[in-house]
């Protein structure tokens, strides 16, 4: 019998608590436990990107962290990504990235999307204007099995030049 271990983390806000084997690894943690199914699994061994999630504002491979390394931590799954962002209109909420991965059809199959959006929110918060060599370097850890690259990146460019542009009109809207 395996001595169970308390974890207390924060999901896309939500404070949760649950006793879990200390074996018990992140990514199924928050599929099995919480119900987040947007953390996809491919791989298992942090090759191809798919569990990506956000761990104190930094992209992390869920896959190879156990539950219970992220103690008093916060996540953000794909799940939580929207709230954060609403359009001028208010209508949509989606992120700028997932907005601009429908309108580029870089979502392909969709299986890898969710990876491939949490890795680069940290990515254009910290580069806003990438070139397409930042770019397709920032998504190399990332493995699009219907090889919809070229959407892609056309989805960053378009999500780093609405992220600006939402940027430029708060500043308008504070002043």
């Amino acid at each position: 019998m395996t001595d169970l271990q308390t974890v207390s983390v924060t999901v896309n806000g939500q404070p949760y608590e649950r006793d879990v084997e200390p074996r018990l690894l992140l990514s199924d943690f928050l599929r099995h436990e919480l119900r987040l199914t947007g953390t996809h699994v491919g791989c298992e061994h942090g090759s191809c990107g798919s569990c990506t999630i956000l761990l104190d504002g930094d992209a992390v491979r869920s896959c190879l962290l156990f539950a219970v390394q992220v103690h008093g931590h916060e996540i953000t799954t794909i799940e939580g990504l929207a709230p954060e962002w609403t359009s001028a209109s208010g209508l949509e909420a989606l992120h700028p990235i997932q907005l601009a991965f429908r309108e580029t059809h870089g979502l392909q199959c969709g299986f890898c999307t969710p990876g491939f959006i949490l890795t680069l929110v940290p990515f254009l918060e910290e580069n806003p204007n990438p070139s397409e060599e930042e770019i397709r370097q920032a998504i190399s850890g990332n493995l699009c099995r219907c090889t919809g690259y070229q959407g892609i990146v056309d989805a960053v460019r378009l999500a780093a030049q609405e992220m600006g542009n939402l940027q430029i009109a708060e500043e308008t809207r504070t002043d």
